[in-house]
Order: structure tokens, then sequence, then C-alpha cells
């Protein structure tokens, strides 16, 4: 699997059970080390640059990790003085990250007292930070909402224009949204890649598509 995500675009990330994404999203963001072939974040290699490609990264995971017995505000200053932030610069961060996910209302509860919708909004305010250039997000809406999901959507839509983000989802309604550009994978190989409206115009919709090509039956 070989492909490129420049500035400004929105990549969606798609394809079924074990296809293999979140494999390749641990492996850009330097969880889990590829046994053949490199990545690069912001043009440093994830293995021979690690701490350059992470600083360059805002990665929220799989099933947003974090502290449970932190409270929200103690988890992003944490998060932060990891960054390298310290002072009026790391409270000016945490402040900006709880504003941008809307967790204010909770900055002082513990975290495993929380919905998962906002425990997911924890992880994305962790990925957010320190304001990298390339996002790598899996799964950012799971838990939230159907208003939520409206804002995390508007969120990344403003931030789009300055940063490279790759996304992976489930929810079709989400590329269409949100994405400049999707990929689908099957198997561990990328079996299309295209625009949204490119692949919607493949079959009456993109749920059409997505089982096509995941069953073998489109091509790249």
């Amino acid at each position: 699997m070989s492909f490129a995500v420049e500035h400004g675009e929105v990549l969606g990330f798609l394809g079924p059970n074990g296809a293999g994404k979140s494999t390749t999203m641990r492996m850009l963001a330097g969880f889990l080390p590829p046994t053949s072939g490199t990545a690069r974040i912001a043009g440093a290699d994830i293995q021979a640059q690690p701490v350059a490609a992470k600083s360059a990264l805002g990665f929220l995971p799989e099933g947003a990790p974090a502290y449970p017995d932190m409270t929200v505000t103690g988890f992003l200053s944490f998060t932060g003085r990891i960054r390298g932030f310290t002072g009026a610069v790391l409270r000016e961060k945490v402040a900006r990250s709880m504003a941008m996910t809307e967790l204010d209302s909770v900055r002082l509860q513990p975290i495993e007292t929380l919905s998962k919708g906002f425990k997911r909004r924890v992880g994305l305010a962790q990925a957010l930070l320190h304001d990298p250039p390339v996002l790598i997000l899996d799964e950012p809406t799971d838990g939230l909402d159907p208003n939520q999901k409206h804002e995390v959507r508007g969120l990344i839509r403003r931030m789009a224009p300055d940063k490279a983000i790759i996304i992976s989802t489930h929810i079709l309604e989400e590329v269409a949204a949100v994405c400049t550009r999707a990929i689908v994978i099957a198997r561990g190989r990328v079996v299309a890649d295209a625009t949204p409206a490119a692949l919607a115009g493949r079959g009456p919709d993109l749920d059409t598509v997505f089982r096509d090509l995941t069953l073998g039956q489109g091509a790249a």
C-alpha cells in the first residue's frame, strides 16, 4: 500500500473490518513498527526521525485511551507538558483545545466518569492541543450524538485548509461531509482512490460503491 496526503487535504480512509485501517494508522503514528517500508510525517521518517515526526502529528487512536483517574484539565495539561509546553503557553493551549472540542463544562471531572462521547472529545482535544500540521483521526465521531457529530465535522472543515488530515471511519456520510478524497482498502490493498463525488458517481450511493469495492467488484 502506498499513498500520500497533501497539505489542505482531508482523506477518508475506508474499508471493512480487518482491512488494515487501524494497523496502517498505528504505523503512520509510530505506535507499530512496519515489517517493511516506511512513512513520513511532514517530511520526517517515522522510524529514523521519530521525535520530529511525532511532534508534527496529532493522533486520535481507536478507543481514545486516557488516564481515567485524571480530570480533563489534568490530562490535557499532562499531555501539553509532554509536548514541552509550560506556564502561560500551556494554559493557553489547554484552554484552546477544550474550547475547540467544547469540554469546558466537564473540565474538572475525572475522565472515567465521562460518557463515551465526552471521552472521544477528550481524545480529540489532546490530538489538537499542539496545533499539529498533520492529524490522524481514527473514528473521530464515534459515540457522539448527532449535534456533536455536526460540531466535530465543522471543526474538521475549519482546520482542513491548514493541515493534512486522515480520517478512518465507517460512516460513509462523514466522507461526503468532510473529506476531499477517499481511499478504500481491502485485505491491506488500496482498491479505490478518488474524490467522494467520483466514488458516488460509480453507484447510486456511497454504500453501494463501498460494498462493491470491498467485495472485489471494483478497482482503482
